[in-house]
């Protein structure tokens, strides 16, 4: 797992593309299955392109489900769910019928009634990171104080995608603390920020643009502007250098918001506008639309 971290998430969606291919070549279906998924995780979080991830999910599902991989199925479709709300295109995805898919809300009480929490740390997650990329902080920082108790945060259990949870918990308690003024939730971003830095000497590559996010917003609270508007400048630059685009347009909406709310107007629709066409770029349709509605609300 420290590789997962040190080497660019690209070079893991390589790794298991391999283990996937090599167990479709075999027909070992619960490699297929475990590879599969792993490889699905990876493309969500570091492949710009959602519509092919779409696509082959859509045949990964129904391998699956032919197979009766239920467990692997149930988290399949927890990113799947993701990927379709970001894309906003559920209802042309050409899913077998007979294939009872289910929303990730739906998957949370299955989890729950199951008592399933790997099932549980995947659907928290994905709603999380999609109530972030909507602006939906208050939902984000709810389901934050599910994850850690599900996830065994608490208790110091650690599992792989904790530096999203860590992320978007951290942007969205710094946002609505800007707001709310509770201490609670500056102490949240703090506590980000630092966990961050510690991941980021691992791998620069892969948590550069998410510590200067963090950073940024936590300026923008502090009222320290020209950190914040520096900070909001070096997540971009390191994104796109690292070829994270769909990390890329979302600081680019989040510096866009910060110049609007400080008055440089023509300056915050011109990075929402670079924030729409990065969405698009990556796929996420519905996701651009709402930052054009964004936009015409200027």
């Amino acid at each position: 797992s420290v590789k997962a971290f040190v080497e660019p998430f690209r070079l893991s969606v390589d790794h298991c593309q391999k283990g996937y291919n090599s167990a479709r070549a075999v027909g070992d279906a619960d490699n297929i299955a475990t590879c599969g998924l792993y490889y699905f995780i990876a493309c969500f979080f570091a492949i710009p392109d959602l519509v092919e991830i779409q696509r082959n999910m859509v045949v990964f599902i129904h391998l699956i489900a032919k197979h009766k991989k239920i467990g692997i199925l149930h988290s399949a479709m927890s990113f799947f769910d993701s990927v379709t709300h970001l894309i906003g295109n559920g209802d042309t995805c050409d899913i077998d019928a007979r294939i009872e898919m289910m929303t990730n809300k739906e998957l949370y009480h299955t989890a729950e009634k199951t008592q399933n929490n790997y099932l549980m740390h995947h659907t928290i997650i994905n709603q999380i990171c999609v109530h972030s990329y909507f602006r939906e902080y208050s939902r984000v920082v709810e389901l934050a104080e599910i994850y850690r108790v599900h996830a065994g945060m608490n208790s110091g259990t650690k599992r792989l995608l904790d530096f999203y949870f860590i992320y978007f918990e951290g942007i969205s308690a710094l946002c609505l603390a800007r707001k709310t003024k509770q201490d609670k939730l500056k102490k949240i971003g703090e506590e980000a920020v630092k966990k961050m830095k510690e991941l980021a000497q691992y791998s620069t590559w892969n948590f550069e643009n998410k510590l200067c996010l963090l950073q940024a917003e936590l300026h923008y609270l502090n009222q320290h502007n020209t950190m914040a508007i520096l900070s909001y400048q070096a997540a971009i630059e390191s994104a796109s250098k690292h070829m994270y685009f769909h990390e890329e347009a979302f600081a680019r909406e989040l510096y866009g918001v910060y110049l609007i709310e400080n008055k440089m107007v023509p300056e915050g629709t011109d990075q929402l506008r670079l924030a729409f066409d990065k969405y698009t770029n990556w796929g996420a349709i519905k996701k651009a639309d709402d930052v054009m509605k964004l936009i015409s609300l200027v």
